[in-house]
């Protein structure tokens, strides 16, 4: 397990490292080369959220994992099945309640000093030997997904009005703005873009009263940070749909930014995923599905 004040940066400098190695070609961790994902689960069938969803996406694609499976040595092994010695796991976030601690430190304790962070080691099917073999899932056809997916977005309870040159949305008028269906070049770029526009509106004062939304043209660096909370709130919600998500160029931008912040502040990366998830949750709430996965994980949001 790794000391406590090492788990922000290190899990901080793996998505670094992901996103630099990206940034060139404008893909970053939650693109998946333009491939629909799967959420990622425990052995037991649990999804893991937030950051832990973040991390693995990104250890996943950097190592050629084609498994969305991820179990600890002791889990794995509980199932008769063996970690092959060289593998290296990948570090995960588990929050647990803080007992009563006289020595306990403000670094030690976050979430109003009721949880503390946790690291531990996580390993894919694709590293295990002797695993049982895993059920396909066999996704819906694609033309059935697009639909549900459209009707999903209508659902969400946020107006939207095609036609216009730009995709944004007006916190003043609570709407999102469209191009004409017409310019784009999928039903997926489509839905992936009013998507990222959806995330933004669940910051909206009446909804999550996201201060990144609120203060969003008050300087750059709050842009940025408000535009990485829809980017992976996208990514996060594209994959709950079963459909790839497409990265818009003109986001390619904010890159720097994003490293910027990330490289000073090792929390940075937690907090937006935290708020993606949140967004991606209020959503499914907004349409009547919950929070899309039964009994999530306890993990860091």
């Amino acid at each position: 397990m790794k000391p406590r004040h090492d788990i922000y940066s290190s899990i901080t400098a793996q998505l670094v490292a992901a996103i630099e190695a990206g940034a060139g070609e404008w893909r970053m961790p939650w693109h998946h080369r333009g491939a629909p994902v799967m959420r990622p689960r425990s052995a037991a069938g649990r999804a893991y959220s937030g950051i832990n969803r973040l991390v693995l996406w990104a250890s996943a694609e950097a190592r050629g994992f084609e498994s969305g499976t991820w179990a600890t040595f002791q889990q794995w092994k509980s199932l008769d099945a063996r970690v092959r010695k060289g593998e290296t796991g990948t570090h995960v976030i588990l929050w647990k309640r803080q007992e009563r601690d006289e020595t306990a430190t403000a670094e030690d304790t976050d979430r109003g000093g009721r949880f503390f962070a946790r690291s531990f080691v996580v390993f894919n099917r694709s590293q295990v030997d002797g695993a049982d073999d895993e059920k396909e899932d066999v996704p819906p056809p694609m033309s059935e997904r697009i639909a549900d997916a459209k009707a999903f977005l209508e659902h969400a309870g946020v107006p939207v009005t095609f036609g216009l040159h730009d995709a944004y949305y007006r916190p003043d008028e609570d709407r999102i703005y469209m191009p004409a269906r017409s310019a784009f070049d999928s039903d997926e770029a489509m839905i992936a873009t009013e998507g990222h526009e959806l995330v933004h509106a669940t910051g909206h004062a009446s909804r999550l009263a996201r201060d990144t939304l609120r203060d969003y043209h008050k300087e750059r660096a709050i842009r940025a940070r408000e535009e990485l909370v829809a980017e992976i709130g996208a990514s996060f919600l594209m994959a709950d749909l079963g459909l790839a998500y497409s990265p818009r160029p003109d986001h390619a931008a904010y890159v720097a930014s994003w490293l910027k912040a990330l490289e000073n502040d090792p929390r940075a990366i937690f907090r937006a995923a935290a708020a993606a998830q949140a967004a991606t949750d209020w959503i499914h709430s907004a349409v009547g599905a919950g929070t899309a996965v039964a009994d999530p994980l306890p993990l860091a949001a």
